[in-house]
């Protein structure tokens, strides 16, 4: 029996040695080749599998693998995706990742010139009109020339002014990568309802340019469209959906969506309102998709005001002054009189404009109210108070006493994305970029409530999953929303609001448990955390979300669970649907490490087929960015 016994060790030793000569950790660095630095967060994966890590802040990753010959996909950011053959015997590697150079015109825009630029034209008669394309550099390349418009008529020629520098701004963005669900069960974090993204990104298209990979945030992309899920019947001003379906652009995946709706008020019944409106007319604010477009979008909104409802106009450019002390809603035409003499000069002491109109706001505020600050502007402030710390903690002071901040983002060239994201979110207000009037007309009429009234403040999401069904996650998008997962029982802790009748769809892919390799590479594995699964094992996941009414300061719990179902994104409703060839394209636009199989062509085809009743031709507006985006990339 002890000779059996002895023969059996010695095979599970034996068998134990074979199975650790099959794996084997393959470590390096990876970093720019021009500047020598590290890159962060550069998913390097073996090529047709889930195997995968990412660099950490020194550009450091370790990964384990098979033994035996594979080839890395390096991916980051910014750069173009390489391949790396890695020989069987080589575990050790640096890799440098190099930013394409682009050509003329991959980097440059068309800006169409009628008549002549810096007064230069050939062949042009005196009675004669000619087009001549001038090549300006577009925002995708940061600290370059723009062109600008020259008309001549007969002998009469207008100069084209000096080249405006671009200088837009964007908050870079480190993509959510897969988690493992036995060692980070728990995702937590902020919902977001902006949609400034996704307004931006069809600027750049429309204009002819493929929009900078950081200017893409997934998450505002998709909650830029309307989706009809069913208001909540119950006490709570929320209610939580949840379904999942086979992933499109990776069908050994499968795709979670968890939707979040708020209840419908009648405007009617929605407290005063006491807004001041802070405008930007700096010298940056000229041009008519700023100023003048400025002056549009809050005539629409002045439209929709009540005699109970006040404003106050407060502007700012070398310094702040105000334009309209606080205003009946009844008195329409003194409103807009102050709106349509306003004209842009000067530079920009947005610091102090903020102050001014916070101090208006506090004079009127009172309990039972909204009150809040609209700001409009390019972000550009270069006067006074303008850091971010400083400007951060004062609307964080005035936020705690009841006045929020909303903040429109216009123009280009010198649009300053990161700053005023920033200040929306730190404000508890709305963040939208304008760059039509047909989105001044949806922000302040199709969903005026939404817009102005919160019914739900910090709201927080937490959601746990059940390594039983999945391997491993990622959360699309939200990448600065993020948060620990403590905060969620923590009240203190700030997160965004729901407005009347909003909605906000998370999309998470999920490895599922049994998918053949490791997903991720974070940790080894660990040996007490085995233990018994409480609830229903059917359950993929338990969604808890958190809330406070707006005027309370203890938060309330909801739960929701996800049974397992395994159905063909085909088969899924037609707002999953939509979402995800969202999802599909704005990884497309970013060359997302994690955008598997997707296609432009596969993007139209989901899309096309989720169009629905489409009342506001915003799905239709969609598919026709897609399209522009495929020739783009295509140049």
């Amino acid at each position: 029996m002890k000779k059996y016994l002895s023969l059996l060790l010695l095979s599970c030793l034996m068998a134990f040695t074979a199975s650790a000569q099959q794996v084997r950790v393959i470590t390096g660095i990876v970093t720019d080749s021009l500047l020598k630095s590290p890159l962060a967060n550069v998913v390097v994966r073996v090529k047709g599998t889930d195997v995968l890590t990412a660099t950490d802040k020194k550009g450091q990753f370790s990964l384990k693998t098979a033994t035996g010959a594979l080839i890395l996909e390096i991916n980051a950011t910014g750069y173009p995706s390489v391949d790396v053959a890695v020989n069987a015997m080589q575990n050790k590697l640096t890799v440098q990742l190099t930013r394409p150079q682009l050509s003329d015109s991959q980097h440059l825009t068309e800006d169409r010139v009628i008549g002549a630029l810096q007064g230069k034209v050939a062949g042009v008669t005196n009675s004669a009109m000619s087009e001549v394309v001038v090549i300006g550099y577009g925002a995708q390349r940061r600290k370059s020339v723009t062109g600008s418009v020259t008309r001549i008529r007969g002998n009469k020629m207008n100069y084209a002014p000096a080249p405006v520098y671009n200088t837009e701004d964007y908050s870079p963005i480190n993509e959510n990568i897969f988690h493992s669900a036995t060692e980070q069960p728990l995702s937590t974090f902020s919902i977001d309802v902006d949609r400034a993204s996704y307004s931006n990104v069809r600027r750049f298209l429309n204009q002819g340019m493929m929009p900078e990979p950081d200017a893409v945030r997934v998450e505002e992309m998709i909650n830029y469209f309307d989706y009809q899920y069913q208001a909540p019947e119950g006490k709570d001003p929320v209610a939580i959906y949840t379904d999942m379906a086979i992933c499109p652009w990776n069908a050994a995946h499968q795709l979670i969506r968890v939707a979040l709706k708020s209840k419908q008020v009648d405007t009617r019944e929605l407290p005063p309102s006491n807004l001041v409106f802070l405008i930007d007319v700096s010298g940056s604010m000229s041009g008519e998709n700023r100023l003048p477009l400025v002056k549009r979008a809050f005539a629409v909104l002045t439209e929709q005001l009540r005699p109970e409802d006040k404003v106050a106009i407060v502007v700012y450019a070398g310094a702040a002054g105000v334009v309209l002390p606080a205003t009946s809603g009844s008195d329409k035409k003194r409103i807009l009189a102050a709106l349509d003499q306003l004209e842009a000069g000067g530079s920009t002491a947005g610091g102090a404009g903020i102050q001014l109109a916070y101090d208006i706001a506090g004079e009127l505020y009172s309990k039972n109210s909204n009150t809040r600050v609209i700001l409009a502007t390019d972000g550009d402030f270069n006067v006074g108070v303008s850091s971010d710390g400083e400007l951060t903690r004062m609307i964080e002071e005035k936020r705690e006493n009841g006045i929020s901040l909303s903040v429109l983002g216009f123009g280009m060239g010198n649009y300053k994305d990161n700053k005023l994201e920033l200040l929306a979110d730190k404000g508890n207000g709305n963040y939208a970029y304008i760059d039509n009037f047909e989105e001044a007309r949806r922000t302040f009429v199709t969903e005026f409530g939404g817009t102005l009234f919160t019914v739900a403040k910090d709201v927080k999401l937490q959601i746990e999953f059940n390594p039983q069904f999945v391997q491993s996650y990622r959360l699309v998008g939200y990448e600065n929303r993020v948060l620990a997962n403590e905060d969620f029982n923590n009240d203190k802790k700030d997160a965004g609001d729901m407005g009347v009748g909003h909605t906000v769809t998370a999309l998470y892919e999920i490895i599922p448990t049994g998918t053949k390799g490791t997903a991720v590479n974070w940790v080894d594995p660990l040996k007490y955390q085995e233990g018994k699964v409480i609830g229903n094992k059917s359950e993929v996941l338990t969604v808890k979300l958190r809330y406070k009414q707006p005027d309370a300061q203890k938060s309330i719990l909801m739960e929701k669970v996800l049974p397992y179902s395994n159905q063909e994104i085909t088969d899924a409703p037609e707002d999953f649907r939509m979402a995800a060839s969202v999802a599909a394209f704005g990884q497309l636009l970013r060359n997302s490490a994690f955008k598997g199989t997707a296609t432009y062509n596969q993007v139209l085809s989901w899309a096309g087929n989720s169009k629905g009743t489409d009342t506001e031709g915003y799905r239709a507006e969609f598919i026709q960015l897609v399209k522009k985006a495929m020739l783009l990339d295509k140049q």
